[in-house]
């Protein structure tokens, strides 16, 4: 909506009305946040580069690709569900830090500079005998029943590959690579919970950290990153929220 512009909320249902209020204060709210300035550790999974070189530009998205108000309330839902997670698994007697109890901080890494770095969910130190390995990794993320399901059948790093990149990383640079870490996913349609152990994958989280200085580099250079595909028709490609955009350049 562009300053200035009246919400037209005549013969139009309460529920409509007040959808619209709520949709419309929350794109204003995230409007106002200040835009990321580096390469987040938990995208470095992101399979196509040119994707990451427009995200690390802050480049303007394609009509309609802008998080919606919906989506939006989808996120303040996800992240409260962790904070649940969290009470959840102190609750039944884990030792499970969020912050650096010394400093207050969230645990994070940083590298390049500062032009690729990342925050973790947390780290369990201690805890019940005989169930995990102390200290792990703790990464809780919460997604619908069918992926939920997808994720409990095949295990993360098949089901969701970006999120085991971030896994790999974030082990890597909070030396965390001795017990695998602990990848909590939540069922928001049925509240279950799918606990996996994450062994380090050294591999991964190199590949990785090397796509994340390759990106840079090439930002620093104007040099577009080759595209995933060959067609726009491309799974990721319809999904990617500069396609448009990407397949409009001349090369590619």
């Amino acid at each position: 909506m562009g300053a200035g512009e009246m919400i037209d909320l005549n013969h139009r249902s309460p529920n409509e009305k007040i959808n619209t209020l709520i949709d419309d204060g929350l794109i204003a709210e995230r409007s106002k946040q200040p835009t990321r300035t580096y390469l987040g550790g938990s995208r470095l999974g992101v399979s196509c580069e040119r994707a990451l070189q427009f995200e690390f530009f802050n480049a303007q998205k394609d009509d309609g690709k802008n998080f919606s108000g919906r989506t939006l309330r989808i996120f303040d839902v996800g992240s409260y569900l962790e904070d649940l997670a969290v009470n959840w698994i102190q609750t039944a007697g884990f030792t499970l830090y969020t912050r650096n109890p010394d400093t207050g901080s969230q645990y994070g890494f940083s590298v390049a500079n500062g032009r690729i770095a990342g925050h973790v969910d947390g780290v369990i130190v201690n805890g019940p005998p005989d169930v995990i390995e102390y200290p792990a990794l703790w990464e809780c993320k919460t997604m619908s029943a069918k992926h939920w399901r997808d994720c409990v059948k095949n295990g993360v790093a098949k089901s969701k590959p970006v999120y085991a990149a971030q896994i790999a990383i974030y082990q890597k640079y909070l030396c965390l690579t001795q017990n695998p870490a602990i990848f909590t996913a939540i069922n928001k349609d049925t509240e279950e919970l799918w606990f996996e152990p994450v062994p380090y994958n050294a591999a991964l989280a190199q590949s990785s950290i090397e796509k994340g200085f390759r990106v840079l580099k090439a930002c620093d250079e104007g040099i577009a990153l080759p595209r995933i595909a060959n067609s726009p028709d491309y799974l990721e490609c319809k999904w990617c929220s500069w396609s448009a955009r990407c397949w409009a350049m001349p090369y590619a």
